[in-house]
C-alpha cells in the first residue's frame, strides 16, 4: 500500500486533473445516474468509513488497504472493489464544485490500480466478472475530468477482461452489467469494435435471460427489477452514445414489466422466490389487465384483484431444472388471503456459503412434498400438466420424477370464501410427506385430529388434512429447530411455525383462513369445507 494524499495544486501541476479551478463543473451523464450507491455518503467517504448491505461501516481510512473484508462476506468484497463508493466523489464533484472530492476519488483509484495488477490483485474479488462489470462504469466517470495514462490504461485493460467471451456470463444479470460496462468504454475511448462487442453480446444476453412473455430465466424474481433497471440505463447508454437500441431488447424489457407486478402481492411485495427477499417493493409498474397468469418459465400466479390488499394471491413454481438464482421449491406454493401472507417461503439469507443458506434452497425449505424413502434428485424439471380455471376457482395439476418415481401434486385455490387445497400423492406404492410453513406472526393454537389451528390476535388459518376421504393425525409442528425457519430480508433469520405431515399414500391438505373451525367433511370422493363466509364443495381428486 501506498500513501496517495497528494495536494491538489501538486496533482494539478502532474496533469492528472483537468484545470477547473473557477469554471463551472459539467454535469455528466457516465456520473450522475442510479448506478451511484445510496450509501456510503460523499461525506462518510471523505472520512474513510464505508458502509455496504446494511452492515456496520468500516474504516478504511486514507491509504486504503484492498485486503480488507472484516466481515469475511462475499457480497462486501464486490461491493467494495466495485469502486461505485468512489465514484459518488466524482458525482458530488459535479453537483457542489468542490475539487477536494474529485482530488480523493483520483487517489482512491489510483491507488486501487497500483495495488491490484491482474497477475497479483490485492483480494480474489479485484478481477471477479462481475466487480469489473460495476468498477468500469465508476472508472469511466472519473475519465470525465481526469486526463491520465493511468486511467486510459486502466480502461483499456477493463475493456479487454470485459470483452472476452471466455469470462461472460450469458443469459445473467451479470453479462447484462458486463456489456453496458464495455458499451460505456468503447463509447467513452471512441472504439467502435468494442460498442459492436457489447451491442451484440446483449442482445443475445437479453433473449435468453428474459423469455417471449417476459418472465426473468434467472428462478428469483426479484432480480427482474435489477434486470429491468439495468436494461433501462443499457438503452439510455444505447442512445447516448449515438446507437440503436435493438428491438429484442426493447421489446423484452417492456414485457418484463408484467411479470414483475404478477410476481407481487397484494400488499405490494415481490413474493420472495429463489434468491429473494420478502421486502422487494417495486414500484412505478403498470398492473396487467390478467388476474390469473402462467409462465411457461415455472410460474403461476393468481389473484382475485388488482387494486384491493385484501384480495387472495397465491404462487406455485414448477419448470426446468435449478440454476442460477433458483432454489429446489418445485411443486412449492405461497399463499396470501384477506388482507395477510398465509404460507410462505423460507425466502434468501445470503450468498455466504453456510449450512443455513444450503437448507434453504433445499426441498424442505419450501412447501412441497417429499417421497418417503427415495433419494432426492436435484435439478429435476417440473411438468404443469393439467389446469382448469375461471374468475372465482383455478386448478392446477404438477408432476415430475424429483424422487425417482412419479411425484404428482393437484391444487385447487376458491376464492371468495377462501379454502386452498392440495393432493399429494407418488408412484411406486411410495407415500409422500409434505412441509407447511406459516407466516412467522401466526402461532400454534391448537393440533389434534388431523386439523392444525394457529392464530395471529384475532385472524386464525387451519389446516385439515385428509387421505382417501379419512383424516389424518399426528401432524408434527416446529417454530424454530430444524424446519421453523425463514428469511424474509438479508442475513435475517425468523422461527416461523413449520407443520410437517405424516407419511401416506395420498395426502390432502385443505388450507382456510379466517376460521379456527372449517368443518370440513368427506364423502362419496367429495369434499365440503365450511368457511366462514359459506360452503365450498369440490372434489376429492380436485379434477
Amino acid at each position: 500500500m501506498r500513501r496517495l494524499a497528494l495536494p491538489l495544486a501538486l496533482l494539478l501541476a502532474l496533469g492528472g486533473l483537468a484545470d477547473t479551478a473557477g469554471a463551472t463543473v459539467k454535469r455528466t451523464a457516465e456520473c450522475q445516474g442510479d448506478w451511484l450507491p445510496a450509501t456510503p455518503t460523499a461525506a462518510e467517504v471523505m472520512k474513510g468509513e464505508v458502509a455496504f448491505l446494511d452492515l456496520p461501516p468500516v474504516k478504511v481510512g486514507q491509504d486504503v488497504d484492498w485486503r480488507t473484508n472484516p466481515y469475511k462476506n462475499r457480497s462486501w468484497g464486490m461491493v467494495f472493489h466495485s469502486l461505485r463508493w468512489m465514484g459518488r466523489l466524482v458525482a458530488e464533484y459535479e453537483n457542489n464544485g468542490e475539487e477536494r472530492y474529485l482530488a480523493r476519488a483520483t487517489e482512491i483509484a489510483q491507488d486501487w490500480v497500483k495495488d491490484n495488477p491482474r497477475g497479483r490483485p490485492a483480494s480474489p474479488y479485484a478481477w471477479a466478472e462481475h466487480p469489473i462489470a460495476l468498477r468500469a462504469p465508476a472508472l469511466v466517470c472519473l475519465s470525465r475530468h481526469v486526463d491520465a495514462k493511468w486511467l486510459k490504461d486502466s480502461l483499456s485493460e477493463h475493456a479487454r477482461v470485459l470483452g472476452d467471451d471466455r469470462l461472460y456470463e450469458w443469459g445473467h444479470n451479470h453479462g447484462i452489467d458486463q456489456d453496458i460496462a464495455l458499451l460505456g468504454i468503447g463509447c467513452r475511448l471512441n472504439d467502435r469494435r468494442w460498442q459492436d462487442h457489447a451491442i451484440k453480446r446483449l442482445t443475445k444476453t437479453v433473449k435468453l435471460d428474459i423469455d417471449s412473455q417476459g418472465a426473468l430465466m434467472e428462478q428469483a424474481p426479484r432480480y427482474a427489477i435489477y434486470v429491468h433497471d439495468r436494461l433501462k440505463v443499457a438503452m439510455t447508454n444505447l442512445k447516448d452514445c449515438g446507437r440503436k437500441v435493438p428491438g429484442d431488447i426493447s421489446a423484452r424489457w417492456s414485457k418484463l414489466s408484467g411479470f414483475i407486478m404478477h410476481s407481487t402481492n397484494p400488499a405490494g411485495f415481490m413474493v420472495p422466490i429463489g434468491d429473494g427477499g420478502a421486502d422487494h417493493e417495486p414500484s412505478g409498474f403498470p398492473n396487467p389487465s390478467e388476474r390469473v397468469k402462467v409462465f411457461k418459465a415455472g410460474y403461476v400466479y393468481g389473484r382475485t384483484d388488482w387494486a384491493k390488499p385484501e384480495s387472495a394471491f397465491y404462487s406455485i413454481r414448477f419448470g426446468p431444472g435449478t440454476k442460477y438464482h433458483g432454489h429446489e421449491d418445485h411443486l412449492g406454493l405461497t399463499y396470501y388471503a384477506q388482507g395477510r401472507d398465509v404460507l410462505v417461503d423460507a425466502g434468501f439469507h445470503s450468498y455466504e456459503p453456510t449450512r443455513y443458506r444450503y437448507w434453504t434452497m433445499s426441498p424442505e425449505a419450501h412447501n412441497v412434498p417429499t417421497v418417503v424413502g427415495a433419494r432426492f434428485r436435484p435439478r429435476t424439471a417440473t411438468r404443469l400438466s393439467r389446469t382448469a380455471y375461471d374468475s372465482g376457482r383455478q386448478r392446477y395439476r404438477l408432476t415430475d420424477k424429483a424422487y425417482g418415481v412419479s411425484r404428482t401434486r393437484s391444487v385447487l385455490v376458491n376464492h371468495d370464501e377462501d379454502v386452498m387445497a392440495v393432493l399429494d400423492g407418488a408412484g411406486g406404492g411410495k407415500k409422500v410427506r409434505n412441509i407447511w410453513r406459516f407466516d412467522p406472526s401466526l402461532k400454534l393454537v391448537s393440533n389434534s385430529g388431523g386439523k392444525v389451528v394457529l392464530a395471529d390476535g384475532k385472524f386464525k388459518v387451519s389446516l385439515v388434512q385428509l387421505s382417501g376421504c379419512k383424516p389424518v393425525s399426528g401432524q408434527k409442528v416446529e417454530r424454530g429447530g430444524r424446519l421453523g425457519w425463514v428469511s424474509p430480508s438479508y442475513m435475517a433469520k425468523n422461527p416461523a411455525t413449520t407443520v410437517v405431515s405424516p407419511a401416506s399414500a395420498s395426502l390432502l391438505t385443505v388450507i382456510v383462513p379466517g376460521t379456527d373451525q372449517p368443518k370440513v367433511s368427506c364423502a362419496g370422493g367429495k369434499v365440503t369445507v365450511q368457511t366462514a363466509d359459506g360452503a365450498v364443495g369440490f372434489k376429492a381428486s380436485i379434477f
